[in-house]
Protein backbone atom coordinates (compact mmCIF):
# COMPACT_ATOMS: atom_id res chain seq x y z
CA UNK A 1 0.00 0.00 0.00
CA UNK A 2 1.77 3.63 -1.05
CA UNK A 3 1.77 5.54 2.36
CA UNK A 4 1.19 9.75 1.92
CA UNK A 5 4.05 12.17 3.57
CA UNK A 6 3.21 12.58 7.35
CA UNK A 7 3.82 16.13 8.03
CA UNK A 8 5.09 16.98 11.29
CA UNK A 9 2.24 18.50 12.50
CA UNK A 10 0.25 15.45 12.42
CA UNK A 11 2.50 13.39 13.98
CA UNK A 12 3.28 16.24 16.76
CA UNK A 13 -0.82 14.90 17.39
CA UNK A 14 0.07 12.41 19.82
CA UNK A 15 -0.40 8.94 19.59
CA UNK A 16 -3.06 6.81 16.34
CA UNK A 17 -5.59 5.02 17.72
CA UNK A 18 -7.81 5.08 15.00
CA UNK A 19 -8.28 4.66 11.16
CA UNK A 20 -9.79 8.25 10.85
CA UNK A 21 -6.00 9.36 12.42
CA UNK A 22 -4.15 7.20 10.35
CA UNK A 23 -5.76 8.81 7.46
CA UNK A 24 -5.61 12.14 9.02
CA UNK A 25 -1.43 11.90 9.33
CA UNK A 26 -0.45 10.33 5.63
CA UNK A 27 0.18 6.56 6.97
CA UNK A 28 -2.65 5.22 4.60
CA UNK A 29 -4.60 6.64 1.85
CA UNK A 30 -8.18 8.71 2.57
CA UNK A 31 -10.81 6.67 2.17
CA UNK A 32 -8.22 2.92 2.78
CA UNK A 33 -10.77 0.67 3.63
CA UNK A 34 -9.50 -0.58 6.93
CA UNK A 35 -12.62 -0.34 8.76
CA UNK A 36 -12.34 -4.27 8.78
CA UNK A 37 -9.34 -4.48 9.83
CA UNK A 38 -9.73 -2.02 13.04
CA UNK A 39 -12.77 -3.81 14.02
CA UNK A 40 -10.91 -6.94 14.35
CA UNK A 41 -7.16 -6.00 15.43
CA UNK A 42 -6.41 -2.73 17.93
CA UNK A 43 -4.34 -0.04 16.13
CA UNK A 44 -1.65 1.86 17.76
CA UNK A 45 1.40 3.88 16.89
CA UNK A 46 3.18 6.08 19.40
CA UNK A 47 4.54 9.72 18.56
CA UNK A 48 8.22 8.23 18.69
CA UNK A 49 7.20 5.18 16.24
CA UNK A 50 5.73 8.23 14.23
CA UNK A 51 8.73 9.92 13.75
CA UNK A 52 10.52 6.67 12.87
CA UNK A 53 8.59 6.11 9.34
CA UNK A 54 10.13 7.25 6.47
CA UNK A 55 7.56 8.35 4.25
CA UNK A 56 9.40 8.71 1.16
CA UNK A 57 9.77 5.02 1.50
CA UNK A 58 6.91 2.60 0.49
CA UNK A 59 8.78 -0.26 2.07
CA UNK A 60 9.35 1.17 5.06
CA UNK A 61 10.31 -1.39 7.92
CA UNK A 62 9.04 0.44 10.62
CA UNK A 63 5.77 1.88 8.99
CA UNK A 64 5.71 -2.33 8.18
CA UNK A 65 5.48 -3.47 11.25
CA UNK A 66 2.64 -1.14 13.07
CA UNK A 67 0.56 0.47 10.42
CA UNK A 68 -2.36 -1.69 9.17
CA UNK A 69 -3.06 -3.56 5.83
CA UNK A 70 -5.79 -5.19 4.59
CA UNK A 71 -3.57 -8.52 4.07
CA UNK A 72 -4.58 -9.20 7.89
CA UNK A 73 -7.67 -10.19 7.16
CA UNK A 74 -6.35 -13.23 4.85
CA UNK A 75 -6.35 -16.03 7.50
CA UNK A 76 -4.08 -19.32 6.55
CA UNK A 77 -5.36 -22.70 7.49
CA UNK A 78 -2.50 -23.51 9.86
CA UNK A 79 -3.15 -19.74 11.85
CA UNK A 80 -5.13 -20.14 15.24
CA UNK A 81 -6.33 -17.51 17.69
CA UNK A 82 -3.95 -19.20 20.60
CA UNK A 83 -0.50 -20.06 18.29
CA UNK A 84 1.40 -20.51 21.09
CA UNK A 85 -1.42 -22.52 23.43
CA UNK A 86 -1.25 -19.77 26.30
CA UNK A 87 -4.77 -21.41 27.15
CA UNK A 88 -3.66 -24.72 27.55
CA UNK A 89 -1.28 -23.86 31.05
CA UNK A 90 -3.58 -20.89 32.27
CA UNK A 91 -4.11 -22.79 35.74
CA UNK A 92 -5.92 -19.29 36.84
CA UNK A 93 -6.91 -16.07 35.24
CA UNK A 94 -3.67 -14.39 34.23
CA UNK A 95 -1.36 -17.00 34.48
CA UNK A 96 0.50 -19.60 32.45
CA UNK A 97 2.67 -22.14 33.81
CA UNK A 98 4.24 -24.29 30.85
CA UNK A 99 7.71 -24.76 32.62
CA UNK A 100 8.36 -26.10 35.74
CA UNK A 101 9.93 -22.97 37.25
CA UNK A 102 8.62 -19.69 35.73
CA UNK A 103 5.75 -17.82 34.76
CA UNK A 104 4.40 -15.75 32.79
CA UNK A 105 1.97 -13.20 34.98
CA UNK A 106 -0.45 -11.47 32.14
CA UNK A 107 -1.76 -8.18 34.17
CA UNK A 108 -2.86 -6.44 31.86
CA UNK A 109 -3.52 -7.00 28.00
CA UNK A 110 -2.88 -3.65 26.63
CA UNK A 111 0.15 -1.79 24.97
CA UNK A 112 1.87 1.65 24.00
CA UNK A 113 1.53 0.73 20.43
CA UNK A 114 -0.18 -2.70 18.61
CA UNK A 115 2.71 -4.73 16.51
CA UNK A 116 0.67 -6.06 13.26
CA UNK A 117 2.48 -9.87 13.49
CA UNK A 118 1.34 -10.43 17.16
CA UNK A 119 1.01 -13.58 18.67
CA UNK A 120 -1.70 -12.54 21.05
CA UNK A 121 -3.69 -10.31 18.85
CA UNK A 122 -7.08 -11.60 19.86
CA UNK A 123 -6.03 -11.29 23.55
CA UNK A 124 -4.56 -7.60 23.33
CA UNK A 125 -6.42 -4.12 22.86
CA UNK A 126 -9.27 -1.91 24.64
CA UNK A 127 -11.85 -4.91 23.48
CA UNK A 128 -9.14 -7.58 24.75
CA UNK A 129 -9.13 -9.08 27.71
CA UNK A 130 -8.41 -6.28 29.90
CA UNK A 131 -6.56 -5.89 33.01
CA UNK A 132 -6.70 -8.34 35.99
CA UNK A 133 -9.27 -7.22 38.32
CA UNK A 134 -7.80 -6.99 42.15
CA UNK A 135 -9.54 -10.49 43.07
CA UNK A 136 -7.79 -11.89 39.30
CA UNK A 137 -4.80 -10.26 40.80
CA UNK A 138 -4.84 -11.72 44.41
CA UNK A 139 -5.18 -15.51 42.46
CA UNK A 140 -2.64 -15.28 40.40
CA UNK A 141 -0.12 -13.83 43.28
CA UNK A 142 -1.94 -16.59 45.68
CA UNK A 143 -0.97 -19.19 42.74
CA UNK A 144 2.61 -17.96 42.90
CA UNK A 145 3.18 -18.21 46.32
CA UNK A 146 1.34 -21.43 46.57
CA UNK A 147 4.09 -23.20 43.97
CA UNK A 148 7.15 -23.12 45.74
CA UNK A 149 9.40 -24.40 41.92
CA UNK A 150 8.01 -21.16 41.01
CA UNK A 151 11.68 -19.19 40.39
CA UNK A 152 10.91 -16.78 37.61
CA UNK A 153 7.87 -14.86 37.28
CA UNK A 154 7.77 -12.89 33.58
CA UNK A 155 5.55 -10.18 33.42
CA UNK A 156 4.14 -9.91 30.32
CA UNK A 157 0.58 -9.19 28.13
CA UNK A 158 0.32 -6.95 26.92
CA UNK A 159 2.81 -4.67 28.14
CA UNK A 160 3.41 -4.87 31.52
CA UNK A 161 5.24 -1.35 31.45
CA UNK A 162 2.05 0.58 30.33
CA UNK A 163 0.93 0.48 34.10
CA UNK A 164 1.89 3.11 36.74
CA UNK A 165 5.06 3.34 38.85
CA UNK A 166 2.78 3.25 41.73
CA UNK A 167 0.99 0.04 40.64
CA UNK A 168 4.41 -1.77 39.20
CA UNK A 169 5.55 -1.17 42.58
CA UNK A 170 2.97 -2.88 44.50
CA UNK A 171 2.84 -5.59 42.41
CA UNK A 172 6.80 -5.75 42.70
CA UNK A 173 6.22 -5.39 46.70
CA UNK A 174 3.87 -8.37 46.42
CA UNK A 175 6.09 -10.71 44.56
CA UNK A 176 9.30 -9.21 47.38
CA UNK A 177 7.22 -11.44 49.92
CA UNK A 178 7.43 -15.08 48.38
CA UNK A 179 10.66 -16.46 48.82
CA UNK A 180 11.24 -18.75 46.21
CA UNK A 181 10.57 -16.13 43.83
CA UNK A 182 14.14 -14.79 43.22
CA UNK A 183 14.10 -13.69 39.08
CA UNK A 184 11.36 -11.23 38.23
CA UNK A 185 11.49 -10.48 34.06
CA UNK A 186 9.48 -7.79 32.43
CA UNK A 187 9.05 -8.22 28.60
CA UNK A 188 8.59 -4.82 27.20
CA UNK A 189 8.40 -2.44 23.88
CA UNK A 190 8.20 0.38 25.92
CA UNK A 191 11.86 1.59 26.26
CA UNK A 192 11.58 1.83 22.16
CA UNK A 193 8.12 3.20 21.43
CA UNK A 194 7.63 5.35 24.61
CA UNK A 195 11.00 5.89 26.00
CA UNK A 196 9.94 8.72 28.12
CA UNK A 197 8.27 6.63 30.63
CA UNK A 198 11.65 5.50 31.49
CA UNK A 199 11.64 7.91 34.40
CA UNK A 200 13.53 7.44 37.80
CA UNK A 201 10.16 6.26 39.20
CA UNK A 202 9.39 3.61 36.47
CA UNK A 203 13.10 2.15 37.57
CA UNK A 204 12.62 2.63 40.84
CA UNK A 205 9.56 0.40 41.04
CA UNK A 206 10.98 -2.08 38.81
CA UNK A 207 13.83 -3.19 41.30
CA UNK A 208 11.30 -2.52 44.40
CA UNK A 209 10.87 -6.76 44.98
CA UNK A 210 14.63 -6.22 45.58
CA UNK A 211 14.88 -9.59 43.40
CA UNK A 212 16.74 -9.81 40.30
CA UNK A 213 15.43 -7.59 37.61
CA UNK A 214 15.45 -8.26 33.92
CA UNK A 215 14.10 -6.20 31.16
CA UNK A 216 14.08 -8.47 27.90
CA UNK A 217 13.30 -5.42 25.43
CA UNK A 218 11.35 -5.70 21.61
CA UNK A 219 13.14 -4.26 19.00
CA UNK A 220 13.10 -5.50 15.59
CA UNK A 221 15.11 -3.02 13.36
CA UNK A 222 18.39 -0.69 13.92
CA UNK A 223 16.52 1.84 13.39
CA UNK A 224 14.86 1.76 15.95
CA UNK A 225 17.53 2.65 18.67
CA UNK A 226 16.80 6.46 18.27
CA UNK A 227 18.55 8.96 21.28
CA UNK A 228 15.37 8.19 23.38
CA UNK A 229 15.71 4.41 23.43
CA UNK A 230 19.26 4.65 24.08
CA UNK A 231 18.57 6.83 27.11
CA UNK A 232 15.90 4.77 28.54
CA UNK A 233 18.32 1.49 28.12
CA UNK A 234 21.15 3.32 30.10
CA UNK A 235 18.79 4.71 32.98
CA UNK A 236 17.49 0.92 33.15
CA UNK A 237 20.84 -0.70 33.25
CA UNK A 238 22.47 2.06 35.79
CA UNK A 239 19.34 1.37 38.02
CA UNK A 240 20.12 -2.27 38.60
CA UNK A 241 18.10 -3.94 35.59
CA UNK A 242 19.78 -6.24 33.78
CA UNK A 243 19.21 -6.32 30.02
CA UNK A 244 18.31 -8.76 27.00
CA UNK A 245 16.75 -9.01 23.73
CA UNK A 246 13.60 -10.36 21.95
CA UNK A 247 12.92 -9.81 18.18
CA UNK A 248 10.82 -11.49 16.02
CA UNK A 249 11.97 -12.47 12.34
CA UNK A 250 9.91 -10.52 9.98
CA UNK A 251 9.28 -10.56 6.43
CA UNK A 252 10.24 -6.69 4.87
CA UNK A 253 11.74 -6.28 8.39
CA UNK A 254 14.60 -7.69 8.76
CA UNK A 255 14.93 -10.73 6.35
CA UNK A 256 18.69 -9.90 5.30
CA UNK A 257 21.53 -10.95 7.21
CA UNK A 258 23.13 -6.93 7.21
CA UNK A 259 19.74 -5.58 9.26
CA UNK A 260 20.21 -8.28 11.40
CA UNK A 261 23.64 -7.52 12.11
CA UNK A 262 22.89 -4.38 12.70
CA UNK A 263 20.46 -5.08 15.10
CA UNK A 264 22.35 -7.44 17.37
CA UNK A 265 25.14 -5.23 17.43
CA UNK A 266 22.61 -2.10 18.35
CA UNK A 267 21.42 -4.59 20.92
CA UNK A 268 25.29 -4.82 22.61
CA UNK A 269 26.24 -1.57 22.01
CA UNK A 270 23.42 -0.83 24.66
CA UNK A 271 24.21 -3.27 27.34
CA UNK A 272 21.45 -5.39 25.94
CA UNK A 273 22.50 -8.79 25.59
CA UNK A 274 20.88 -10.46 22.37
CA UNK A 275 18.20 -13.51 23.68
CA UNK A 276 15.68 -15.07 21.50
CA UNK A 277 15.13 -14.04 17.99
CA UNK A 278 11.64 -15.50 17.48
CA UNK A 279 10.20 -17.42 13.86
CA UNK A 280 6.75 -15.89 13.40
CA UNK A 281 4.27 -17.31 15.40
CA UNK A 282 0.79 -18.82 13.51
CA UNK A 283 -1.48 -16.02 14.30
CA UNK A 284 -4.50 -14.85 12.23
CA UNK A 285 -3.65 -12.64 9.06
CA UNK A 286 0.00 -12.59 9.66
CA UNK A 287 0.87 -14.40 7.02
CA UNK A 288 2.70 -11.78 4.67
CA UNK A 289 5.04 -11.77 7.78
CA UNK A 290 6.03 -14.86 7.89
CA UNK A 291 9.63 -16.17 5.94
CA UNK A 292 10.67 -19.86 5.61
CA UNK A 293 12.29 -21.96 8.41
CA UNK A 294 14.77 -22.95 6.11
CA UNK A 295 15.32 -18.97 5.53
CA UNK A 296 15.35 -18.12 8.57
CA UNK A 297 17.72 -20.87 9.66
CA UNK A 298 20.19 -19.33 6.22
CA UNK A 299 20.24 -16.30 8.04
CA UNK A 300 21.66 -17.54 11.35
CA UNK A 301 24.02 -19.78 10.05
CA UNK A 302 25.52 -16.46 8.08
CA UNK A 303 25.17 -14.55 11.37
CA UNK A 304 27.62 -17.21 13.10
CA UNK A 305 30.40 -16.02 10.72
CA UNK A 306 29.97 -12.40 10.55
CA UNK A 307 29.27 -10.49 13.87
CA UNK A 308 30.84 -11.33 17.56
CA UNK A 309 29.31 -14.05 19.63
CA UNK A 310 28.29 -11.82 22.06
CA UNK A 311 25.38 -10.70 19.56
CA UNK A 312 24.20 -14.13 18.65
CA UNK A 313 20.33 -14.96 19.49
CA UNK A 314 18.75 -17.83 19.82
CA UNK A 315 16.21 -18.78 16.89
CA UNK A 316 13.08 -20.10 18.47
CA UNK A 317 9.80 -21.51 16.83
CA UNK A 318 7.14 -21.43 19.66
CA UNK A 319 5.86 -25.08 19.02
CA UNK A 320 1.82 -24.76 18.37
CA UNK A 321 -0.40 -26.03 20.72
CA UNK A 322 1.58 -25.30 23.89
CA UNK A 323 4.42 -27.55 23.63
CA UNK A 324 7.00 -24.66 24.58
CA UNK A 325 9.97 -23.20 22.49
CA UNK A 326 12.73 -25.08 20.40
CA UNK A 327 15.62 -24.15 19.34
CA UNK A 328 15.88 -24.34 15.24
CA UNK A 329 18.76 -22.94 14.88
CA UNK A 330 20.07 -26.69 15.73
CA UNK A 331 18.86 -30.27 15.25
CA UNK A 332 15.31 -29.58 17.36
CA UNK A 333 13.46 -30.00 13.98
CA UNK A 334 13.99 -31.41 10.54
CA UNK A 335 12.07 -31.55 7.47
CA UNK A 336 11.74 -28.98 4.38
CA UNK A 337 8.93 -26.83 2.42
CA UNK A 338 6.65 -26.46 5.02
CA UNK A 339 6.81 -29.95 6.63
CA UNK A 340 8.80 -30.56 9.57
CA UNK A 341 8.73 -32.46 13.08
CA UNK A 342 10.09 -30.32 15.91
CA UNK A 343 11.38 -31.63 18.80
CA UNK A 344 9.90 -30.16 22.25
CA UNK A 345 12.01 -29.78 25.36
CA UNK A 346 10.47 -33.11 27.17
CA UNK A 347 11.46 -35.14 23.92
CA UNK A 348 8.65 -35.13 22.16
CA UNK A 349 7.97 -34.40 18.54
CA UNK A 350 5.38 -32.73 16.77
CA UNK A 351 4.26 -32.16 13.21
CA UNK A 352 4.74 -28.38 12.29
CA UNK A 353 3.04 -27.04 8.97
CA UNK A 354 4.46 -23.24 8.32
CA UNK A 355 2.20 -22.75 5.16
CA UNK A 356 4.62 -19.87 4.38
CA UNK A 357 2.09 -17.77 4.57
CA UNK A 358 0.09 -18.57 1.43
CA UNK A 359 -3.55 -19.26 1.61
CA UNK A 360 -4.98 -22.48 -0.24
Amino acid sequence: MKRHVVSPQSTARGAVKTVTELEASGLVPEKSGLAAVAEKYAIGITPDILALIDPSDADDPIARQFVPTAAELITTPEERADPIGDLAHAPVEGIVHRYPDRVLLKAVHVCPVYCRFCFRREMVGPQGLGTLTPTQLDAAIGYIAEHSEIWEVILTGGDPLVLSPRRLRDLMERLAGIEHVRIVRFHTRVPVVEPERIDDAMVSALTASGKTTYVAVHANHPREFTPSARLAFRRLFEGGVALLSQSVLLKGVNDDVETLAALMRGFVENRIKPYYLHHPDLAPGTGHFRVTIEQGQALVTALRGRISGLCQPTYVLDIPGGHGKADIGAASIVGQDGCFTVRDWQGGEHEYRSGNGIPT
